[in-house]
């Protein structure tokens, strides 16, 4: 029965699916409200270590983010995570490859777990986030774990780079995995920048310097 169900309602969901689609494309989002999306991320990421990465990063979800701040938080967050977990299957080929000294791939092997561990941390993160509402105890309780289990993630990143700073790992599977795990902290980097950013204007409202800020061209 509940299979029979199924069947029925799928012609439905498919002709909903088709009128959303073509709804969308009937109705491309105003190059108005893009821009001022874009100009929004642009400012915002003013906030972060590294403003030109978090721009490129950021722009292409500009009609997602809109001018929201917790959106952006949230994207930041999607898009590290993202990273982190090509990061992770990445460097786990690594451990397969021939020629490597026992201390490298002893080295990769952690690489991987605290890579593991980054992945965990930023998907609980990112839920955790989701499920923020208006200010208050709750909040503050909701956004004290996001900041946590963000911050623990780019300690993890940053940690497996360091494995490989000690004598002995000069070679390519080195520069490798610290081009492709120091790309991931960056972005980890201007997340954790982004959801400080976040928390700290839920929690009191932008200061007045920032709303004038918001709204330069």
């Amino acid at each position: 029965m509940p299979r029979l169900a199924l069947y029925l309602l799928l012609p439905l969901l498919l002709l909903l699916s088709f009128h959303s689609t073509a709804e969308s494309a009937a109705f491309p989002p105003d190059p108005a409200a893009v821009a001022a999306a874009a100009n929004f991320i642009r400012v915002s990421c003013r906030a972060t270590r590294y403003p030109a990465l978090c721009i490129h990063s950021l722009s292409t979800y500009a009609p997602k983010i809109r001018q929201s701040h917790k959106q952006l938080a949230q994207t930041a967050l999607a898009v590290s995570l993202a990273k982190a977990r090509s990061a992770v299957a990445s460097v786990s080929k690594m451990t397969k490859l021939s020629g490597m000294k026992p201390i490298e791939r002893q080295a990769v092997k952690d690489c991987v777990d605290t890579m593991a561990d980054s992945v965990d941390q930023l998907g609980s993160s990112l839920r955790e986030l989701g499920r923020t509402g208006p200010g208050g105890k709750e909040f503050t309780w909701h956004m004290s774990n996001v900041q946590t289990w963000v911050s623990a993630a780019l300690t993890d990143e940053n940690t497996c780079v360091d494995g490989f700073s000690g004598p002995g790992m000069d070679g390519k599977v080195k520069a490798a995995i610290k081009k492709r795990v120091v790309g991931v902290a960056q972005v980890t980097s201007n997340a954790l920048a982004l959801v400080n950013r976040f928390a700290a204007r839920a929690r009191h409202g932008p200061r007045p310097r920032q709303a004038a800020a918001a709204r330069l061209p």
